[in-house]
Parts: C-alpha cells; structure tokens; sequence
C-alpha cells in the first residue's frame, strides 16, 4: 500500500466527516460509503452521550468538524512532504489513547499508520466506539488498512513502539512498564493564556472558547491565566458570560458546585460569575468550571518562567505576548503539524 493510497483513505475519511454538524447533517454528493455509514454514524453520535457523559453532540460535532478540515490534501502534503518515507520498516506500534475529549488519540492513530506501521490499540474506557467506526470506515475505503488495524481489550502483546497518554500517575507506570521499548510517554498537561489587560471583547470571548470547549477537560483548554500587578478581571467576566449556558448542563453544574464549596470551606478568595470560579493559584492544573490565575511582574520576567514550566505546558495563548503563543479561540484547532508536548511523531515512528 503506498503512501499516496493511505493519504486518499484519509482524505476520503475528512470528505465524510464534513457531513456531520451541530446545526444540520448534510449527506453529499460523491461522499464514498455513504450508502453503509451515513445513517448508522448519525446514530452513533446521538448515542455517544449515553456512553460517555461528557460528550455531547455539540462536542461530539465539534471534534468531527476539526477532523474534516484538517482531513485535506492539501494539510496532509504540507504536513509529510518534509517527510522520507522510502526506507520504513513497519512495526507494530502500540497505541494507548486517552479519552478526555471525544477522539483524543486520532491524530497518533493516523501518524502511525500514513508513517507505514500497524496500530494495535487499546482504548480507554471513555471513549469505546467513536474511533473503531471510523477505522471501519477506512477499510471499507482502502481494504489493505484491515491488517494495520487492530483493537485489544485485553494485555498488549507482541508490539515494537509504544505511544501512551495518561496521567502523571500513570505516566510512571508507563515508564516502567515499557522501560525496554521505544516509546512516547504523554503526561498531563495544561494550557496557560497571558493576558496585559488591552484585551478586546472579541479577544477575552474567543479566550472563552479556549476555557470552555469540551468542558475544560482537555489539556489544550487554558486553565490558568497570567496576569500583570492589578489586573481588573471584570472584562474578563464579561468575555466569559457568552458561555453563562454551561451551567445548564447537569455535570459540569454538580463540578461547579462542588468545587466552588470546596474553595469556600477552605476559606479560599474567589472570584465568582456563577457559573465559572476564578482563584489565586501557583498550579496550571485547575479544577472543571474553575480557572486559576497569578500575577506577573513583567512580561520578560514571565516568558522566563514559562520557559521553566513548558513541560507542563500544552499550549499558550496571548495576544502576540509571549514568543509561539497562539490567537485566542484556536487552542483546540491545532494543524496536523502541531504534535502533542512538542514531540515530532512522525519523526519518533520513522527512526524507530
């Protein structure tokens, strides 16, 4: 199978996912199997909320159109051209995917088998049927994949590589467990926003999408903001009440509560719109319907702390501030170049 079939199943893959959206699904034209997954996939994401409480249509909706946007030609060429993918042995490589937010792990499932290996995965229990569906889709497009695809409920056997995403706690498990394989060992991870207090309206509500899409349970949802001495967060409220709707949904309304009871009986100051809690607070890592924030002095002196930290850093976002920072509202549209921890995926595959 050549590396141009594979890209063609993929494109394919991003065709048929543009079909899907929150405001009306729409069956094209020319979209290949539409005739055996249209109806069935439509099914699947009315259902996928009754499998996992945190994945709601709107979310479930979301991360599909990502995917087919990013599915193109032309990203994927831009994306492997720089690539030599004329002397890969294929190996086995053994995928254990995180399932925070709805197809968390698809990007290392596609970066393990366009780079030519074969993918035994073991799925997390949050997330069991959005990503076999669209494996089947695959072979149904490109019937050669069916050998490179294999999911396992049960103990990993018999692989080469191993990419694994957890915990920190987890993470150390990992670590040992796989100490004699080549691996990648994701840990958590947080996203950080810098802001100087020139932000627009338009600017603080796209930062909202960053804090509230998929319910800030991924590690590319900004947890903690920086601020400088004096910072007035009243904007920053006003930004965030666009989303005041979250609070309508049962889960995140019990985290809300509970958290923000939790804070209080533990006598910490908070600021509170009543739906969203903010709270002085050195960690990245901040609880559902919570975000933390610290003060800075200067935004030299800053830069050099985040330097410090990167590596519980997933992403920043400012407005230009910090050198490699991204726009706000873009955190959880990363480009296929855009790797995890910064770690190069495809070149990992390739050399090992």
């Amino acid at each position: 199978m050549t590396l141009e079939n594979k890209k063609n199943a993929f494109i394919e893959l991003g065709k048929f996912l543009s079909q899907f959206s929150e405001g009306e699904n729409t069956q094209k034209e020319g979209v290949l199997g539409n005739d055996v997954f249209y109806e069935s996939f439509i099914d699947l994401i009315q259902l996928t909320q009754s499998h996992n409480g945190w994945y709601t249509p709107e979310h479930v909706y979301f991360a599909l159109q990502s995917w087919a946007e990013a599915l193109t030609k032309e990203n994927l060429d831009t994306w492997l051209n720089s690539y030599d993918f004329t002397d890969v042995t294929p190996k086995k490589v053994a995928l254990i995917l995180a399932g925070n937010i709805p197809l968390v792990g698809f990007h290392d499932f596609l970066s393990v088998l366009i780079s030519g290996h074969e993918a035994l995965i073991k799925l997390s229990s949050n997330d069991q049927h959005l990503l076999p569906f669209l494996a089947k889709y695959l072979i149904h497009i490109e019937p050669e994949l069916a050998s490179k695809i294999t999911f396992t409920e049960g103990r990993l056997e018999n692989f080469d590589t191993v990419i694994a995403t957890g915990s920190n706690n987890t993470a150390r498990y990992f670590e040992y467990y796989f100490k004699d394989k080549p691996s990648i060992i994701r840990k958590s991870r947080n996203s950080v926003a810098v802001l100087n207090g020139k932000e627009t309206k338009e600017q603080l509500e796209a930062l909202g999408e960053d804090i509230f899409r998929y319910f800030g349970l991924g590690c590319r949802n900004v947890s903690k903001l920086f601020v400088p001495k004096g910072y007035v967060f009243d904007p920053f409220f006003e930004g965030m009440f666009k989303y005041q709707d979250v609070v309508h949904y049962e889960k995140y309304a019990n985290n809300y509560d509970y958290n923000k009871a939790v804070f209080l009986m533990s006598n910490f100051k908070l600021l509170d719109n009543g739906f969203l809690t903010i709270k002085e607070d050195k960690s990245h890592a901040s609880p559902i319907s919570s975000v933390f924030y610290e003060f800075y002095e200067t935004l030299a002196d800053l830069e050099k702390k985040l330097e410090t930290e990167e590596e519980n850093i997933q992403c920043i976002v400012s407005n230009n501030l910090i050198k490699n920072s991204i726009p706000f509202g873009q955190t959880q549209q990363p480009k296929l170049w855009d790797y995890a921890d910064n770690i190069d995926t495809i070149s990992f595959l390739l050399i090992t």
